[in-house]
């Protein structure tokens, strides 16, 4: 129950924004607003509700959610959840956090694929939470696919997502080290492998060092190590006409073009993200 004494909505928001920016937050009023409707249980906006008033037990959870915030843990972390192609994920420990970049690869799909009827077989290599292969099932009611993961958690939450998104009757999330317990033909691969080298994880962003899982981000000494796994693979996992789009990192796309080519395959081209910086690959068989 509210009392004179409770903060107001707009007093915390004000107080909250002084606080982030002073830790260094991107966006302190997003954050502080996202935070505050959080701790009120809420999801719907706050605005024009300033005068609100507050009681102690939100109260307490938007100062603990702040705290956290001011430490450098992302806001999607505290949420748990982060919204990928319009679509609302689930997060864990386990999963890499979706960022607006790897939407670049769906981009590139619809392209690539513009009839939505398509009965397309997508297969995600990675699947993490499951975002780009039920953001492309979400484009193509007709398609089915599969998930593939080596962390059983992140299969457990991919397949929650799934569920709640209502295209678990076509999407299967199974673990498997990369493309070794999957048997092809598909018409499309998509992955967002580990790409960051070793010896750069430490000077990355502490929201990223920090809170996304190291096996997610860690691609070995030059940073190629997954593409060489699913170069192997890719021969057999694509259909005649089917598709590989890869996701990778600035200044990486033309070593895994060389990767492909030497592997047999054909790169048919790169797509940029919205910041004009290349982003994802296009590789089918020869």
């Amino acid at each position: 129950m509210a009392s004179e004494a409770d903060p107001t909505i707009g007093a915390l928001i004000t107080g909250a924004m002084r606080r982030l920016s002073a830790a260094g937050a991107d966006s302190p009023r997003l954050d502080a607003r996202l935070l505050l409707a959080f701790a009120l249980g809420e999801s719907g906006r706050l605005h024009g509700r300033e005068d609100e008033t507050v009681p102690a037990a939100p109260a307490a959870r938007f100062e603990a959610f702040l705290e956290r915030r001011s430490a450098g843990e992302p806001v999607s972390r505290i949420l748990g959840s982060r919204e990928f192609w319009s679509l609302e994920f689930e997060l864990s420990p386990a999963t890499l956090d979706p960022r607006p970049d790897s939407e670049t690869l769906v981009d590139a799909l619809r392209e690539r694929f513009p009839d939505r009827s398509a009965p397309l077989s997508i297969l995600d290599l990675g699947t993490g939470t499951g975002c780009l292969l039920l953001a492309a099932l979400s484009e193509y009611p007709n398609a089915s696919g599969t998930g593939v993961d080596i962390d059983p958690d992140c299969i457990a939450v991919a397949s929650r997502n799934a569920q709640k998104l209502s295209l678990s009757d076509r999407a299967r999330m199974i673990c498997s080290s990369w493309g070794s317990n999957v048997t092809g033909p598909f018409d499309v691969v998509l992955s967002n492998p580990p790409y960051i080298p070793t010896s750069e994880i430490d000077s990355l962003q502490p929201e990223v060092r920090d809170h996304d899982p190291r096996g997610a981000l860690d691609g070995g000494m030059d940073g190629l190590d997954a593409y060489r796994n699913i170069a192997e693979s890719l021969d057999s996992l694509l259909s005649e006409k089917g598709v590989a789009v890869l996701e990778f990192g600035e200044g990486q796309g033309d070593d895994i073009a060389r990767l492909m080519r030497s592997a047999g395959l054909v790169v048919t081209g790169f797509r940029n993200d919205l910041a004009g910086i290349r982003r994802c690959i296009l590789v089918r068989r020869t």
